[in-house]
């Protein structure tokens, strides 16, 4: 069973999505620092009851503290932090799924492979979890998420659901 780290903004948006249980599809388990959890379920809303509810597959683990979480504060959040640390422990994660640019580069530095929310709707559609992606980012970006112009058409275009089929044709 492949080892899948998960940050906090990707679980946020995928429960207001209503799509949180395409992790379980797509990965069966995943593991979620308890910082993290923290953070999500700090507030009684229905993000927090979504995660409480899934604990049958959402493994919450706790990151002693110690020094390696100072050397990472410099630049990430207490989440993140615990997400790089989690996914560094042996067996090394088989991916980090998280969205913040910051943090990404970090996990790529440390040599994990990491996909973001995006990607784990794009791997759903071709694994034939959800038929369409442009639904799905519209809501996102009416909820706030950020997603560049250039991003959202790459999504699209990779996802088939692309008019035109390749980004620029005139």
């Amino acid at each position: 069973m492949p080892k899948i780290v998960v940050n906090s903004t990707p679980l946020i948006i995928l429960c207001n999505i209503d799509k949180l249980s395409i992790l379980k599809e797509l990965y069966g388990e995943v593991c979620v620092p308890e910082a993290v959890f923290n953070e999500v379920t700090a507030k009684p809303d229905t993000t927090c009851l979504k995660l409480k509810e899934a604990n049958n597959w959402i493994k919450i683990i706790k990151i002693p503290q110690n020094e390696k979480l100072k050397i990472y504060r410099a630049r990430l959040h207490s989440g993140e932090v615990e997400v790089m640390i989690l996914a560094q422990k042996e067996p090394i994660a088989d991916l980090v799924i998280i969205d913040d640019n910051a943090a990404k580069t970090t996990a790529k530095f440390l040599g994990l492979k990491v996909t973001g929310t995006l990607g784990v709707l794009l791997k759903a559609k071709k694994e034939g979890l959800i038929k369409e992606i442009k639904p799905l980012i519209k809501t996102m970006k009416e909820l706030g998420f950020y997603i560049s112009d250039k991003i959202e058409q790459l999504i699209i275009t990779l996802s088939g659901e692309d008019d035109e089929g390749i980004i620029g044709k005139q």
